[in-house]
């Protein structure tokens, strides 16, 4: 399965009838899946199956999904008030012996508010049901291109993200081959400032050095943290080759790289390893951002 990206963007429309209409799909980082959705009036019955259908798509980021829909052509038809026109007709018929019982004229009939009503026709039940499952197919369409276009922005960020995780392995072996993490080394620097502060001063224990120098080495010893640091990456590579929603376990991977990273400058003896350390929480700090990207 590949990777994808939260973020992303799809827009699909089309025409079923006399109507016109349009999805608009948005997709950005979420820590779950928050859907958020604008559906015009009257259509609020598709909310669950269009829930339903972006569920079984995505399972991360903060979507926005919005539904337009128009009429391509303004149709009116008349509609007479049966019951209206009958009461109007009565009250001539009431009044004749009063006022003057002319025949009513067609413009006086369509001044009289009530009489005459112009609406837009109603579609048939078959028509709304077959705009309804065109506009539904509409949007398995648009969440498909925000699929794809999610899934190009994943394979994106795996090769930076890779290239991150190179990085750290590189600085890792950097830290694992420094001679400063070797007994031998730790002796001879304690040798030469013993021997700077003793200043020819006399004999020293040699034996009582060799066992300092011993205990100094073991709380330096950085054996785990490289150790640990290998088996993240290994761990890294793994989850971007097998892809699909791997955000969250790559997030903390970046954590427990971060942590190892701490430890290699707390217990660092040299300025070698020391500036390897920092630059690996630089490389680290990087690969976290990347990966909040990601689902």
């Amino acid at each position: 399965m590949a990777l994808q990206s939260m973020t992303g963007f799809a827009r699909r429309e089309g025409t079923t009838g006399r109507w016109r209409w349009a999805w608009e799909l948005r997709s950005v980082n979420g820590k779950g899946l928050d859907v958020r959705l604008r559906l015009p009036p009257g259509l609020e019955r598709l909310e669950a199956d269009v829930r339903r259908f972006v569920g079984e798509q995505f399972g991360r980021g903060n979507m926005q999904v919005s539904l337009s829909v128009s009429t391509s052509e303004n149709r009116l038809e008349t509609v007479l008030n049966q019951e209206a026109l009958a009461a109007v007709l009565s009250l001539r018929d009431q009044l004749g012996g009063i006022i003057d019982p002319a025949p009513l004229q067609l413009d006086t009939l369509l001044s009289i508010r009530g009489i005459i009503d112009f609406r837009e026709p109603e579609d048939s039940e078959d028509a709304i049901v077959l705009r309804d499952a065109e506009i539904m197919d509409g949007l398995k369409a648009a969440l498909s291109d925000l699929c794809l276009m999610r899934e190009s922005e994943g394979s994106a960020l795996a090769r930076v993200l890779l290239d991150h995780v190179a990085m750290i392995e590189s600085l890792t072996q950097t830290v694992e081959r420094d001679p400063s993490r070797s007994t031998a080394e730790i002796v001879a620097k304690l040798s030469a400032q013993v021997a700077m502060l003793m200043d020819g001063a006399g004999p020293f224990d040699r034996d009582r050095l060799h066992a300092e120098a011993a205990l100094l080495a073991t709380k330096a010893d950085l054996r785990e943290e490289v150790d640990r640091l290998k088996a993240h990456v290994a761990a890294a590579r793994d989850l971007l080759a097998k892809g699909g929603p791997v955000g969250r376990k790559l997030d903390f991977l970046a954590q427990e790289f971060n942590r190892e990273s701490n430890t290699v400058c707390s217990k660092s003896n040299a300025a070698a390893v020391t500036a390897a350390g920092i630059e690996l929480k630089v490389v680290i700090d990087q690969f976290r951002e990347q990966v909040q990207n990601l689902e």
